[in-house]
């Protein structure tokens, strides 16, 4: 009885050596690892929520035209990301006056609706049609910008510019 136990026990730890090897390669050769988390926002630690923690992105913007008036205006045309939608942009037309030695921003608005451009015609070559100012009184401000190369550009917008402050015609 001795004996059996012996080639019991044997053929136990032969077969438990096996499968520890058989499950040792499978895990080594079969199939893509694990992915494992990399950044902090798909990580979730000890009190943490299942939706992953995510930080507000700065708004992304670019000049793509200014105008200065006999150092009296200046006038820029801004691009600005969306914080939705990474396609699409806004675009602010922005007054400044020198006064007391510095340029002070005094009036701002938006050319077409919010997010109704797209971000990379507007910030790419050929982006600006038309942006034309003169010094007069009302102060006149026509703007066009590209839609898309296969569109082409926008209908030209209006604004008249009276004492710093802009207004649309």
């Amino acid at each position: 009885m001795i004996k059996n136990s012996r080639a019991l026990i044997s053929w136990g730890v032969a077969l438990a050596t096996a499968t520890a090897a058989t499950v040792t390669m499978g895990a080594s050769t079969g199939g893509p690892p694990l992915p494992l988390p990399a950044d902090r926002q798909t990580r979730q630690t000890a009190g943490e929520g299942k939706e992953p923690q995510t930080e507000p992105r700065a708004a992304e913007r670019r000049q793509i035209a200014t105008s200065v008036l006999d150092k009296d205006f200046t006038f820029t045309l801004t691009a600005l990301r969306s914080q939705t939608d990474p396609q699409a942009a806004s675009v602010r037309l922005q007054v400044f006056t020198f006064q007391d030695g510095a340029w002070r921003e005094s009036d701002r608005a938006l050319v077409g609706e919010v997010d109704s451009w797209f971000w990379f015609p507007l910030t790419g070559r050929h982006a600006v049609c038309e942006f034309s100012t003169a010094s007069t009184e009302p102060a006149p401000v026509a703007v066009s910008l590209l839609i898309t190369p296969s569109i082409g550009c926008s209908p030209t917008e209006s604004f008249r510019i009276e004492n710093g402050q802009i207004i649309p015609t």
